[in-house]
């Protein structure tokens, strides 16, 4: 009779243990973002039209993303595109950078690098994580990351800085650009393509076979 009881109250206490960790569970699900993702999440979905030009397009939607980071990037209504911050060799890779899942990122790399108001190497951690967000491949999207830290049109925060600019409310210095020393070099990102594919490296290890002086 006592180990029957026994056995009841340890019954008991389990029971009770599950049902609190499934309203812990429950608790911490409600305070998930909708649409949220371990990559982060979208607000809004960017709408375009032509320009005259018949090269660039303007936004005429707001689009945000949150990054893993919990950092806020944003293409204003009015903001200027043309995909002209992706090296083009990738273009026929993705499929033209304003198509399918890699539209969204594309957009938002774009306005960050016409902007050049946070280092380029945020702007391109901000492109992958963005592209795992839209359901881009890991293999592709750190490709793509290996390319522009590779062969991107960077810049740099000189020490005697110019003429600030406004960012979110603040004054940050003005960005001078780095010319691009190293032409691209298709076998070298499809070299890079097979190691990403066998390796599975981390985006530090990427950074460091792309070897670009960290400004």
């Amino acid at each position: 009779m006592e180990s029957r009881k026994i056995i009841q109250l340890f019954v008991f206490f389990v029971a009770a243990c599950t049902a609190c960790a499934s309203d812990k569970e429950s608790a911490e699900a409600d305070q998930t973002v909708p649409g949220a993702t371990k990559w982060g999440y979208y607000d809004g979905e960017p709408v375009t039209k032509w320009n005259p030009d018949g090269r660039t397009m303007t936004l005429l939607t707001e689009l945000r993303y949150t990054d893993p980071n919990g950092n806020l990037w944003v293409a204003p209504i009015g903001s200027i595109v043309d995909g002209a911050s992706i090296p083009r060799y990738l273009w026929s890779v993705m499929g033209g950078p304003f198509e399918g899942r890699y539209r969204n990122a594309s957009v938002l790399h774009d306005v960050a690098y016409g902007d050049k108001k946070r280092p380029w190497q945020d702007c391109d951690r901000m492109f992958y994580f963005a592209m795992r967000c839209s359901g881009v491949s890991a293999v592709e999207a750190k490709t793509m990351f290996y390319a522009l830290y590779k062969f991107g049109h960077h810049w740099r925060f000189p020490i005697k800085r110019a003429k600030p600019v406004k960012f979110e409310g603040h004054l940050v210095a003005r960005a001078e650009p780095i010319p691009r020393a190293i032409p691209v070099n298709p076998a070298e990102i499809n070299e890079a393509r097979d190691w990403i594919q066998n390796a599975d490296p981390s985006l530090e290890q990427i950074e460091q076979r792309a070897g670009t002086e960290a400004w």
